[in-house]
Order: C-alpha cells, then structure tokens, then sequence
C-alpha cells in the first residue's frame, strides 16, 4: 500500500513535474512544471493532508501540520526527488552550512575546485563499490586458500578466476576514461570529447611506442621513465591506467577551450569544428604535456604521504581517523580519494583507507546509538532516518546519510564519535607498532570500508579490531549520554525542560500546578497576545489554510510593533531558523503555532532576528523574535500573524476574547477545559 509520500508526489504529477519542494512550520511547497491538471479533492483525501492550497505560478501548497518535516523527508528519498528542495534544515542546507565554516565557503575559487573534484568522481562511486565488492571476494578467496595471491607478480589464474579478476579491473583500469568525461561534462565541455582525449593515451598503440628503437630511458624524479621523439619533440609513454590526476588536469584545461571556441566559430559550424580543434589541440596538449604533469603530481604527493607514514605509521594511524570527521563535512576528502587510487597503482598498496575505517565504523556506531536511543523511545522519525544511515553504512561503507542525516544536527555527537576515532586509530597504530607491521593495515585495492570489503584488508585481524573497538566506542557513548542536549529532549517530549531534568524551581512547580489546579476546577485557560497591534478573526487572513481554520481555531493580529514574545509559560518545540513560525506548548497542555507574516519563509530569515532556540523555556512575555517591518513589506508579504491552537479537539472550546487594540500580553484566546465524564451511577 502506498504510503502518504507516495501518494502526495503522485497527485502533484510525480516527480518530473517538480521544479523544487521546500517546506515551512506546517506545509510542503511544491514549484510545479505545470499545476493546472492536478485535482484539489484528490489532494486533500489523502490520510494526513489537512489542506491542499493551489496558488499563482504553477505554486502548490499542501498542509500537513506538525509532521511536516517527516513527510517531506520521506518524499525527497523516493526515487526520482534524491536531492531536491532546500527546506531550512535538509541535507543540503547543512551541507552548505558546515562548508561555509572552511575555506569553500569564503573563497569561490576554492568552492569551484572542490565541487569539480567531487562532480568527477560522484557519478562513479557506485561503480568503484561494485568493483571493490569483487576485489573483497578475490582477497576473502585467497586468504581462505583457494586461490594463490591473485594480485602478486607472476601469479597466473586459472581462466575462471582470470575473468573474475576481469570485473574489477574494467573499473580501475579506465577510470581516468570516466573521470575525464564527468570532469569534462562538469566544466561546460562536450564530455566525449573528454573522454575521446584522454582515450589517446590509453590505447594499446600508445603504451607499444615504447618497444620503439628511438625510444630511450631516462630518470625524473626518481622514477626511470621511457621517451620517445615524436617530430623532435620527446613524448613520455606512462601507464595511465587508474590515474586520476591528468584527466583532471586535462579537463580543467578543456573547459575554458571549449567555450571559447564556441564564442569564435560560427553557431551553424560549431557542431564541426568546436569538437575538431578541441581535439587537434587537447590531444597533443595532453600526450606531451598534461599527461605527464598530472602523472607526477599524483606520484608526487602519494610519496610525501608515504614518507609521513614511514616516519610514524602509528602518529599517521591516529590522524587520519580524527581528521575525517572535518575533512568530509567540508568535501576535503575528495582528493585523498584519488591519492588512495595512486598509491595503489604505484606503491601496489595504500595505507590511508586502514585508519579511514576507523572513522567510518565510528560514524556507523554513533548511528547505531542513536538507534537505539530512538526504538527505546519509539521515536518513528528518528528510527527511520538511523536506520536507513546505518545500513548504508555498514553495507555500502558510505558515512554521508549518517553525518548529514544526524550527527551535524546534534552537536553531542561529534565529541564520542571522535573518541570512537582516536580509539579505532589507537589499535591501529599501536598494534602495527607491536607486530612490526612498517606501513600499519593496507589494502592492495580502493574499497569502501564497511563490513563486507573487510577482507580486503591486511592484516585482517588487527583491522577488524580496530573498527570493531571504534563501533563499540562510538554507540556506547552516545547510548548512554544520549545524543540531544537537556532542552532537544524535552522539546521531543513536549514538556518544560526544567520539569524534565527533574530541576523544577518552586515558581515553575506553582506554576505547573496552579495551571493544573485551574483545568481541574473547570476554569478556562488563557493564552495572551504575542505582540503589539490589531485583533483580526482568522477569516480575514489573506491565506485559505488559516483563514479556512485547517490548521485550528485562533486569532490573528495585524501588528504594529516589531517583537514577538511568548503568550504563556511554557517551551519552545518549534522555532524555525527563518524566524517566521514558532512552536510552543504552554504548561497547561494548549499547543500554539505562532505564524509571522504570510509566505515569509520566502525571506529565508532576512530581516528577522531569532531570539529563541527548540528546548528553551520560556515565560509571559520573553521575546521569540524580532523582524524589521520595512524588510517584509517591501517583499510584499502581509504582516499579519495568526495565532493557532493546534491541539484544540483536547480541549472544550477555543474563543478570541479580544478584538480591536491589543498590547502583548493583553489575554488573546481563552481555551475551554473538556469536562470530565460523569461517573456511572451504580
């Protein structure tokens, strides 16, 4: 049976009729290719809809009240939406948030370069998982003695393992192939142009000129490398295969070409002549000199790398796990992607993805207590998004669900989950050290580090330990610290905090108890205005959700301040960073949803100033935000709030008691207590 997400993408004309979805406090926005066919009435059956608001510009609005966040979560991962919207606090957003903390986020330059690092390597990670899985098999085969060391000189396989050997390889080895046409496509450049380029130097012909009578030997760098004069000129034959670094190079060079060639030649020849000379001049560019810089580059830094380990495998073991947890928020790690990729091809090893596993089962276990913290208090939301991020990371070795999904959103992670790390590291280090091991657990293949491509390791058993220890580490201190702060706990629980850490003062226990005492006695409770301005009815709302009463009964006000306070004593479940909604359960148990402004989520925060944070508790009359007038009316949204009682079926009656001038703190609303039923007579 399809699920509400299913059947909400599919009444809006599915996911290629969606330009953007983002939400706010309450509802989806939907930016539709074309909003005319799709049926209101169908929208609004749907189990979990209060609301469905066609509007202007194929712009479509669907109500879902205080679940919103969950529902639209769970239409982003249906196939098809992967990655659109930008709602306050999705993964993009928080993408973008913590890599504006580093260097990308400050320096353009630096921003394009890691985005076309990560833009050439992203479309392939499915197919260097798929090929490691294989690689994993040949090594678990090998260890288990059923084939010799499939990967050492001079070792031949029969021809059934010879043509499974084959399933991996046609991955490493035309890799700077699928490199240089996603670089070459994310630089504006035709990318089989790319790829044709790059293909030049990866032919059989190219590497056979070496076996040439002109061909001469010659050392650079420390490497013993072969030329070859072509017209005069001295052509260096490498083995390009598994390189990353010169179609890297070779697309950054393509791109501006290729544009520019596009500028001087005639549109109606383009289709000619634009591929023709980028070829005639990327070719040769590339054989006799790109190449070759891209070739050194690589073996350049994977030898200082190297050099680092040799000097203190166990200093470097511990590093690389603690340097992970920054290094993939910021997309740092895209480049030692292709370092690991080097080293393989021309040390036969690599001592990086070892210590890399440790942050990973790391990142998995901190997952894994969050899970856990989640089934025990049967938080659906919570339980979902671990469980999903946990196994695509103990099966695919992939952290990103884990670490956008959860652990940036709650800063209490991150501390255990380094000390998860720097255990994991520890065994590493220290257990190479003890057994004599000079380059610490290497690989002889680029896998993704989950349990699966454990084999692939060596040695295993110290591998093993080290991740496991990391797991175990990780989960236990989130476990039993919990991963939300005093304030996030209660707000889940939709209780005041201080009643929650058991630190009740005496004004907050009369409180509590005195609203309690009144629901007792059957006397209304009170909700005050918010802010200064106008009592309006809800009617007059100038947006069919509030003024249709979907979200609840209420009172709107026309304000004339610039500050929004609390209308009661209680906390803040809500509070979006935008400043335009707040959530708040007062302590008598009414849920309010107060709305600033109409459509200004569409200001994403510009001109509001948000005084409150979700968990905080608050008072009559704390300020919530404030917001510059002149910002929101020259946008053209209506200032009008309205002030909803979301949870009014709990109680006996909702009635605005006020109309006309009102001051903040003025009574707005008095809510009816239900009466209790009356007891059978015996």
């Amino acid at each position: 049976m399809a699920g509400p997400a299913e059947d909400i993408l599919k009444s809006v004309g599915g996911a290629g009729n969606v330009e953007s979805l983002t939400h706010c406090a309450t509802r989806l926005r939907f930016q539709l290719v074309d909003a005319s066919g799709i049926d209101k009435d169908a929208v609004e059956a749907i189990p979990g809809v209060l609301g469905a608001v066609p509007q202007a510009g194929d712009r479509f609005q669907i109500v879902i009240g205080g679940g919103v966040q969950t529902v639209y979560n769970d239409i982003q991962a249906l196939p098809g939406m992967a990655g659109g919207g930008d709602a306050d606090l999705d993964t993009a957003a928080i993408k973008a948030r913590e890599r504006a903390k580093g260097p990308r986020g400050t320096n353009a330059w630096i921003d394009s370069l890691f985005e076309f690092l990560s833009d050439s390597f992203r479309p392939i990670l499915g197919a260097l998982l798929g090929a490691s899985l294989f690689i994993t098999f040949m090594a678990l085969m090998a260890t288990l003695g059923v084939i010799p060391a499939w990967n050492e000189p001079g070792v031949t396989l029969e021809p059934g393992w010879q043509f499974i050997n084959l399933m991996w390889q046609c991955v490493f080895v035309f890799l700077p192939l699928f490199v240089a046409y996603n670089a070459s496509q994310k630089v504006g450049a035709d990318p089989w142009v790319g790829f044709s380029v790059m293909a030049v130097v990866m032919l059989p012909g190219f590497a056979a000129m070496a076996s040439d009578p002109s061909a001469g030997q010659s050392v650079i760098f420390g490497q013993e490398i072969t030329t070859v004069p072509v017209f005069g000129i001295p052509l260096t034959i490498f083995d390009y295969s598994s390189q990353v670094f010169p179609p890297l190079l070779m697309a950054a060079v393509l791109g501006p070409l290729y544009k520019g060639l596009k500028k001087i030649i005639p549109e109606n020849v383009q289709l000619i002549f634009v591929p023709f000379l980028s070829m005639l001049i990327m070719i040769p560019l590339t054989a006799f000199l790109l190449g070759p810089i891209g070739y050194y580059a690589g073996a350049g830094l994977s030898q200082i790398l190297a050099a680092i380990n040799d000097f203190s495998p166990f200093i470097f073991a511990i590093v690389i796990p603690l340097a992970y947890p920054f290094m993939v928020p910021l997309g740092l790690h895209w480049p030692i992607n292709a370092v690991m990729l080097l080293n393989i091809q021309s040390l036969g090893y690599d001592f990086i993805q070892g210590p890399m596993g440790a942050w990973n089962f790391a990142c998995f276990g901190a997952t894994a207590g969050v899970l856990l913290i989640a089934w025990r208090e049967r938080d659906r939301q919570m339980r979902q998004t671990a469980t999903g991020a946990l196994a695509a990371g103990l099966l695919g070795g992939i952290s990103e669900p884990s670490l956008y999904g959860i652990h940036l959103r709650f800063k209490r992670i991150y501390p255990r989950m380094l000390v998860g790390c720097f255990v994991g590291g520890l065994i590493i280090g220290g257990g190479s050290w003890l057994a004599g091991l000079p380059n610490g657990v290497t690989t002889q293949a680029f896998v993704f580090t989950s349990l699966l491509t454990i084999p692939a390791f060596d040695p295993i058993w110290l591998y093993t330990l080290a991740i496991g220890a990391a797991f175990a580490t990780a989960m236990i201190l989130v476990y039993v610290s919990d991963y939300r702060t005093p304030e996030q706990r209660a707000a889940a629980k939709g209780v005041p905090v201080a009643v929650e850490e058991g630190e009740a003062s005496a004004d907050d226990a009369a409180a509590v108890a005195a609203t309690a005492a009144a629901g007792a006695a059957g006397a209304p409770l009170q909700v005050e205005a918010p802010l200064d301005g106008t009592v309006v009815p809800l009617s007059e709302v100038p947006d069919p959700v509030f003024a249709g009463g979907t979200m609840g009964p209420g009172a709107a006000i026309e304000p004339t301040g610039d500050t929004v306070y609390a209308p009661g004593a209680g906390a803040v479940v809500a509070a979006q960073p935008t400043g335009h909604a707040f959530g708040i359960v007062l302590d008598g148990g009414i849920e309010l949803l107060i709305h600033v402004g109409i459509d200004t989520v569409n200001l994403k925060g510009e001109g509001f100033d948000v005084k409150v944070a979700q968990g905080d508790r608050v008072e009559a009359g704390t300020p919530l935000v404030t917001f510059d007038r002149a910002v929101i009316e020259k946008a053209g949204y209506p200032l009008i709030t309205p002030v909803i009682v979301l949870n009014a079926d709990s109680f006996g009656g909702v009635t605005p008691v006020l109309e006309g001038v009102v001051s903040h703190g003025d009574p707005l609303i008095e809510v009816s207590v239900k009466e209790a039923p009356a007891e059978p007579v015996s």
